[in-house]
């Protein structure tokens, strides 16, 4: 899941939202994190420009502590330098590592590949109309 998924289901109650309360809090699919993934999501959820919203700041501290309680760790070694954007190969490579179904995100300007591996590249949207359990 990119930063971005967790950004929206956190302000909206759009695709996000529903994935995140539904499937994964609920467990109901599996994921998978990194220890450099979480690191990401705590330092982009931390920001200031988030302040001001109600509650985002109790609300990110549970879904990294349900998240990481509930994902499957692991942490590849294998660097992988495909997208123009370089923080965001961590996400490829963490899905390539664990032989993920996806990679949810809804950054298509940077995410500019359908497809690594196995692991299909898709927005929520796309997730939750075609794909969700």
């Amino acid at each position: 899941i990119d930063t971005n998924v967790l950004v929206s289901a956190l302000i909206s109650d759009g695709h996000p939202f529903k994935i995140i309360h539904n499937l994964v809090l609920s467990d109901r699919v599996k994921t998978y994190v990194s220890d450099e993934i979480l690191q990401e999501y705590t330092q982009v959820l931390s920001r200031d420009k988030f302040s001001g919203i109600p509650d985002f700041k109790k609300n990110v501290s549970i879904i990294i502590r349900v998240l990481s309680d509930l994902s499957i760790h692991q942490n590849p070694h294998r660097k992988i330098e495909l997208l123009q954007d370089a923080d965001d190969n961590k996400f490829l490579e963490l899905a390539v590592h664990c032989k993920a179904d996806f990679i949810l995100t809804g950054n298509t300007r940077d995410f500019t590949i359908s497809k690594i591996g196995q692991t299909k590249i898709v927005t929520p949207t796309t997730y939750w109309e075609n794909h969700h359990p």
